[in-house]
């Protein structure tokens, strides 16, 4: 199995694997999401990522229940210094946006939720360009003073607005941030420019959401198969050209290597420069054995070459 990762300049270390929450109240209902959550960790995983908002979109929702879900699983099973939970402020519908108010009222009630005294990893869910900087960064920097929160990350910034945090950080004499959460994976590789460029200069830990583009590598979206998924939208449109290289690509490497196609792709993601761990959901039990299965799969060099090359946008380098 993959050796545990340090998130960042931080005292956290994760196995290089996270359990997306997402589903959790949504297409995965409290049980099923307690057999999902038992079959992770059995399996090794120890790294969890909600956010509050998780799932506002449900009809009949409010926001939150991902972490309730979470919380009781917590509290039922113990062992809650063996995990690693983030989740993230701004899109709850009673705490939205990242002002210095909101933020300190947002993380009382997510501590609330997931029955902790901590949140270990504390994201910026999206910029809030009506706050200033400084408020915001203050404001996560005294989470961390208080005890509350054990780590601070970003994510959905731009490159630029990430410049400026690290400037208000640096001028403020406030915790840095430690991780950033991109969208990236085989078929979305726009992170691989000017956001790489700054995880790698602020030593942020990336933690890439939609790590199997909705659903789209794990192989089941294919010419004239139908596929019964709220995400299946979403999936359908990678099929094209490129997709059906990066398809082939990743079906040659999961036969080396006796494994399935949603392994190899979350193995790629997890040797790209700068990234610590990708998120996966599942909202079955039976689909967490090949998440966890990434965490064995060892992609040589030339395996990793011909997935960067498959999977490169036409006419772009994909180095």
């Amino acid at each position: 199995m993959s050796a545990t990762r340090r998130i960042g300049a931080s005292d956290l270390t994760v196995a290089p694997l996270a359990l997306g929450g997402n589903v959790f109240g949504w297409t995965a209902d409290r049980d099923v999401s307690f057999d999902v959550l038992d079959t992770f960790r059995a399996g090794g995983g120890d790294f969890l990522d909600t956010a509050d908002g998780y799932s506002r979109w449900v009809p009949g929702n409010s926001g939150g229940e991902s972490e309730i879900i979470i919380g009781e699983w917590l509290a039922s099973r113990g062992g809650r210094d063996d995990v690693v939970v983030a989740t993230k402020v701004s899109t709850h519908p009673s705490f939205s946006g990242l002002s210095a108010a909101n933020i300190a009222a947002a993380a009382d009630a997510s501590l609330a939720r997931l029955q902790t005294d901590r949140i270990d990893l504390y994201y910026a869910h999206f910029d809030d360009a009506s706050v200033p900087l400084d408020e915001t960064v203050g404001a996560l920097s005294a989470l961390v003073d208080a005890g509350k929160v054990r780590a601070i990350g970003i994510s959905n910034y731009s490159p630029e607005r990430i410049d400026e945090w690290f400037e208000v950080t640096e001028r403020g004499g406030f915790h840095p941030a430690v991780a950033l959460q991109p969208q990236y994976n085989l078929v979305e590789r726009d992170f691989e420019g000017a956001l790489r460029d700054r995880a790698e200069r602020f030593d942020l830990a990336v933690v890439p959401y939609y790590a199997l583009a909705s659903g789209f590598l794990t192989g089941k979206y294919r010419d004239g198969v139908t596929v019964d998924s709220p995400r299946a939208g979403g999936a359908s449109k990678y099929l094209d050209d490129r997709g059906r290289r990066t398809l082939s690509a990743l079906d040659a490497a999961a036969a080396a290597h006796s494994a399935s196609v949603t392994a190899v792709a979350l193995a790629w993601l997890r040797e790209q420069r700068t990234v610590l761990a990708p998120i996966a959901s599942a909202r079955t039990v039976e689909q967490v054995p090949d998440l966890l299965a990434s965490l064995e799969v060892e992609l040589g060099a030339d395996e990793l070459a011909a997935l960067d090359d498959a999977s490169a946008t036409d006419g772009r380098d994909a180095a």
